[in-house]
């Protein structure tokens, strides 16, 4: 066994037992234990445990390195995540919180007086859950499967067990002390390698500061900016430049943004978090406090990953571009890049039989004579998952063995953190939503405990079996459920507390046409429920990828939002106004005040 391996799995094994230790300490007794913690959380813990919910693998894991290869394209994530935060803390956090409710589908049908109401957000809520899940899942088999250098199912599997394992056992309550101490891990494996990194290539410790900073070459200044040093390295291999190059349109980069804000303020497993603190003040002061917590991990992000790009280009092109010698030999590639191999994620084909790598953009028609000068046959990196490259900077920079082994915990932090809040919404949806609020309101506590830990085993199963094909990357999938939760469950929320004459009717026709235009949309394009070879996209008709304006399937829950509002304002007009005294809740709740504890019915 390697000093690294030994690292790691004395760092991984020791988060791991402290995660599940905290669970059982912190079991939950009754179901406001379960579902919202006992509403008891101070503000400042809460925001921590909010920061750990909401930075996931996609976050964590997937964001870098999406900013690595689609550089400024890539900054849709990090305007349309946070941004989306700004819209919780002000328009939805502390109105919920006064409401003193379980869960989102619990105040969508009180404020719209519907069990129907009440069943068609808790569908929404599990196909976005379940979908954002997928994501996760596909974190923890990328972590897990270099970890343990196993296959990537593998590592999936393994990584279920895990999750359900402290996610079953503990409820709301050790899912709350548990995301404490991720989120701990989490930023200190984000920021340590970055400072590492940073100090390495431009001699400047803040990450932040160091990504406008000079490159600095074997200890000596070139004259250069990091960033210039970057657009030239990848320009010369025919890729697009780094710091302009956008993900499709304007149009697509403003509707993704809009689409991952609306779906941040709109996802339940991030507004349940807010019923947890004891007062409607400490809803807001919990999004503030979560915000600065986001924010030491989303302002170093753009340096990790553009370091990251330049590490693996570096890595890869060792000398000039076209020169004889000029590629790395791929018998002497570094022990980071067979690991890597070993798990799927990392491909090379040989097609010029040089026995060296070249990796360039082939289908860029601008470059080809030059490549075909070159004596390239194409681009031989036939594989680099966006995802890998989070977990593979610190081993590419050649930091120190336990660098490495507290980014791979990192990563699990993030990925686990995120899956058990998901799982929890799923599972109250369920339990208490259907089960207890419409099926079988007379069910005892302890059953409806039970219930709820059954529905979480569940949807572990179906998120780890979805898992095994993800529609994409871990972030590209992550975004399909921003879309979701953006067209069906957000409007219904923002309508239910700012317009007290929408009605029932408004409601569910606003939901149902929200979701289902944005999931005919995405199924089009990524397959029914992601399931490879059953996308139908029609040709004949016009319908090529992204046919409506170029805007593509993970930004499309802003126009499904759009239609939603749409719906629900027109049918609200031409039906039955809301009851009087729903009307007047809703005034009340709009009003600043204290609150009481959550409640059930």
């Amino acid at each position: 066994m390697t000093a690294l391996d030994m690292w790691t799995y004395g760092v991984v094994g020791a988060t791991f037992a402290l995660y599940i230790g905290i669970a059982i300490w912190a079991r939950a007794g009754t179901t406001g234990e379960f579902y919202v913690a006992g509403g008891g959380i101070h503000p400042v813990a809460n925001g921590m445990a909010t920061a750990a919910d909401w930075m996931s693998a996609a976050s964590f894991i997937s964001m870098a390195g999406l900013i690595a290869f689609n550089g400024y394209g890539a900054s849709v994530f990090l305007m349309g995540w946070t941004g989306g935060y700004v819209l919780l803390a002000l328009l939805l956090a502390p109105y919920l919180r006064k409401f003193g409710k379980f869960t989102v589908p619990e105040f969508i049908g009180d404020r719209y007086y519907s069990q129907s109401a009440r069943i068609v957000a808790v569908v929404c809520l599990i196909l976005a859950s379940i979908t954002y899940v997928i994501g996760q899942m596909k974190g923890i088999g990328v972590a897990f499967s270099r970890f343990l250098e196993v296959p990537y199912d593998v590592g999936l599997y393994i990584g279920m067990g895990i999750v359900a394992v402290y996610a079953v056992l503990g409820g709301m309550k050790g899912i709350t002390y548990t995301q404490i101490a991720q989120y701990v891990v989490l930023i200190f494996a984000y920021t340590v390698p970055a400072v590492f990194i940073s100090l390495n290539l431009t001699g400047n410790p803040v990450p932040q500061i160091g990504l406008g900073g000079e490159y600095v070459q074997n200890g000596v200044a070139s004259g250069m900016t990091l960033l210039d040093k970057l657009d030239l390295v990848v320009t010369e291999l025919g890729f697009k430049e780094y710091t302009t190059q956008v993900m499709g349109s304007s149009l697509n980069m403003f509707v993704y943004t809009l689409s991952l804000m609306i779906g941040t303020a709109g996802l339940p497993h991030v507004i349940i978090r807010f019923f947890t603190v004891p007062k409607v003040r400490d809803a807001r002061y919990s999004a503030g406090w979560a915000l600065v917590f986001i924010a030491l991990l989303y302002t170093t992000a753009p340096a990790v990953g553009a370091m990251a790009r330049l590490n693996l280009m570096d890595t890869i092109q060792i000398g000039p571009v076209g020169a004889e010698d000029g590629n790395l030999v791929y018998d002497e590639r570094p022990s980071w890049f067979k690991k890597w191999e070993e798990t799927g994620l990392l491909q090379y084909e040989d097609k010029n039989g040089d026995g060296r790598i070249q990796y360039y953009d082939d289908k860029n028609p601008a470059f080809a004579d030059k490549a075909e000068s070159f004596g390239w046959k194409g681009n031989e990196m036939v594989k680099v998952d966006n995802d890998i490259m989070v977990l593979a900077n610190p081993e590419i920079a050649g930091l120190p063995a336990w660098v490495i082994a507290l980014v791979v915990a990192g990563g699990l932090a993030a990925a686990l953190s995120t899956a058990a809040g998901l799982l929890l919404a799923i599972s109250s949806a369920i339990s208490h939503d259907l089960l207890k609020g419409v099926f079988a309101k007379g069910i005892s506590e302890k059953a409806e405990l039970n219930a709820g830990r059954l529905s979480m085993i569940v949807a572990i199963l179906v998120a780890g079996y979805l898992g095994l094909n993800p529609p994409g990357f871990a972030a590209g999938t992550v975004a399909i459920a921003f879309g979701l939760a953006a067209s069906s469950i957000f409007p219904a929320l923002m309508l239910g507390i700012f317009a007290k004459k929408m009605n029932r009717a408004g409601a569910i026709a606003g939901m149902i046409s929200g979701i289902t235009v944005t999931l005919l949309y995405v199924f089009q394009h990524k397959g029914i429920f992601f399931v490879p070879g059953t996308e139908f996209l029609m040709p004949e008709m016009g319908m090529g990828p992204d046919w409506f304006f170029g805007i593509s399937p993970n930004a499309f829950g802003a126009v499904g939002a759009l239609v939603n509002f749409i719906v629900a304002i027109l049918v609200s007009k031409v039906t039955a106004p809301p009851p009087e005294h729903i009307q007047h809740l809703v005034e009340d709740v709009r009003v600043p005040g204290g609150a009481g504890a959550a409640v059930g019915h």
